[in-house]
């Protein structure tokens, strides 16, 4: 018998009887008659999205007032790749590394099952999941600066209800070194490759201390089983982080005692331009930001109307968002859903408009987080275009 298998009993025989009861399928889904699998599986009808081919954006005239949580079908896509297909029946997840108890080689990984996983003490998390270029666009249509990557505006971003367990449930039954520093998750997607230059499987280190706080393994959103393009059948989810640290189909989980490192955290991922230093460190908190629930360019009636949108942060939640519905010239509370601060998700707010009056307007909103943290005017500049997060200028024509 093998130590990789003693260890491994002894995960089965210290997890709780607890753990999570299978979840409702998402939806049926099922490759098209083609052999070329998309990028992208669920459906992404120009109604909800904006289709960029490997990512998906989520338009904010979609999204509906009344519903707090974002639904899986509603959700943007963030692909390197392309969505990968993966049996969950022959499934496992691969945890290794010199920052275990037992330290293991990659050959020597212990594999956890997902029967294994939900056999843990089973956790949900209401978080805002975003991607780390969220807002691209406006550094070049708001500012003037050329950046790279996708055209997101602001739909880069969904509330969720994540189901799972705890990080450090696993790494507790599995046995922690005392001088872990550093966890590295790899996902099981295709090997990116961009100019000619292979950069393997997407990954990306994170600190043992995060692992450690309020890291989940899920497979689980909104009380669905996840889909295959948001990271079935298990994903890594850092709440508060950039996108890119939830690792999705995620298969291997190395753990040291030095600190790892991978393109995503060394040339992706991490603020360069004539501004920055070339050793700025990797992004990990998302900034605040702020959306309104409308179509930009809508056309609204000239009689009070009710706007609505929402506001979010990655270092906590909002503590209050200011609105302008002259561009700018003068500035007033919203009012704030203090129901929408019983967890980790966005903040909904609304403002009445009692007289608007024909004619072409900017509506701005600004919000502050419990952090003290405050959207400016202007996004700090950076040539990848992340971390927009500037008040965006959202026009409008109101007709009479």
């Amino acid at each position: 018998m093998t130590t990789s298998s003693l260890t491994r009993r002894g995960f089965l025989a210290a997890a709780a009887v607890a753990g999570g009861a299978a979840l409702a399928p998402a939806t049926t889904w099922r490759l098209p008659a083609s052999s070329a699998a998309p990028a992208i599986l669920k459906p992404t009808p120009p109604a909800w999205f904006t289709d960029f081919g490997t990512n998906a954006e989520m338009l904010w005239s979609s999204v509906d007032p009344r519903r707090r949580l974002t639904p899986q079908s509603r959700l943007f896509v963030r692909n390197h790749t392309r969505t990968p297909v993966i049996d969950p029946a022959t499934y496992a997840l691969r945890v290794f590394g010199d920052g275990l108890a037992t330290p293991r080689t990659e050959g020597e990984a212990l594999s956890l099952t997902l029967a294994d996983l939900r056999r843990l003490p089973r956790r949900e998390v209401v978080t805002v999941h975003e991607c780390t270029g969220n807002g691209r666009s406006f550094f070049t249509s708001q500012q003037g600066q050329t950046v790279s990557g996708t055209a997101w505006t602001l739909g880069a971003v969904g509330s969720v209800r994540w189901t799972g367990v705890r990080l450090r449930d696993v790494l507790a039954r599995l046995g922690l070194a005392p001088d872990a520093v550093s966890v590295q998750a790899t996902g099981l997607d295709d090997p990116f490759v961009s100019g000619g230059t292979d950069y393997g499987r997407v990954r990306r280190p994170f600190p043992v201390s995060k692992a450690l706080d309020d890291a989940i393994l899920a497979w689980g959103m909104n009380g669905e089983d996840l889909l295959p393009d948001h990271g079935f059948p298990l994903r890594l989810v850092l709440p508060g982080w950039v996108g890119i640290a939830s690792i999705k189909w995620l298969g291997s989980l190395e753990v040291s005692r030095t600190e790892l490192t991978s393109p995503w955290n060394t040339t992706f991922y991490r603020m360069t331009g004539p501004d920055w230093p070339a050793d700025s460190p990797p992004l990990t908190v998302n900034p605040v930001r702020s959306a309104w629930e409308l179509a930009r360019d809508a056309v609204l009636p000239a009689r009070p109307v009710t706007l609505t949108g929402r506001s979010w942060s990655g270092a906590g939640r909002i503590r209050r968002v200011s609105v302008s519905l002259d561009g700018g010239a003068s500035w007033r509370p919203a009012a704030v859903d203090r129901r929408s601060h019983e967890d980790q998700g966005w903040t909904q707010w609304s403002v009445r408009w009692a007289r608007p009056r024909p004619g072409r307007h900017e509506l701005l909103a600004r919000a502050t987080d419990e952090q003290g943290r405050t959207q400016p005017l202007v996004a700090a500049y950076n040539t990848q275009g992340y971390f927009f997060d500037a008040v965006v200028r959202h026009p409008v024509q109101v007709v009479a």
